[in-house]
Order: C-alpha cells, then sequence, then structure tokens
C-alpha cells in the first residue's frame, strides 16, 4: 500500500533531509563522500532529484500521446 501523493511530498524531503544529516555527522569523508554511490549521502541528494525529474518526463510523455491522438 503506497501513501498518497500529499503524504510523499512531505516524507520524501523530510527523509532525504535526515539522510543527509545522518550523513554530515557519521561520514568522515562527507563532501567529498557524496559522490561515492555507496554512500547514504549520495541517494538523499539523488532522491529528490529523481521524482520531479520522473514527473516532469511521465507528464510529458502523457501530453505528447494526448497530442498525438487529438491530431
Amino acid at each position: 500500500v503506497l501513501p498518497s501523493l500529499p503524504t510523499l511530498t512531505v516524507l520524501v524531503p523530510l527523509l532525504s533531509l535526515a539522510g543527509l544529516f545522518y550523513a554530515a555527522t557519521v561520514d568522515e569523508t562527507f563532501p567529498q563522500g557524496c559522490t561515492s554511490t555507496n554512500s547514504l549521502c549520495f541517494y538523499s541528494l539523488l532522491l529528490p532529484i529523481t521524482i520531479p525529474v520522473y514527473v516532469f518526463f511521465h507528464l510529458w510523455t502523457w501530453m505528447g500521446i494526448k497530442l498525438f491522438r487529438h491530431n
């Protein structure tokens, strides 16, 4: 069962911020360690960027289908 969209809109940035703060306090190589894919910092920065990009391209595809059908 997935949470609703407003819940995810609030929950994803809060979890990412918590992961970023956790990585900043625990990881010794914090700023440089964010480039490693096995770091929590990397994913806490990647997650908030991935979701809007996915939504944009999903809507872009939907709009393309709508324009193609009504043309």
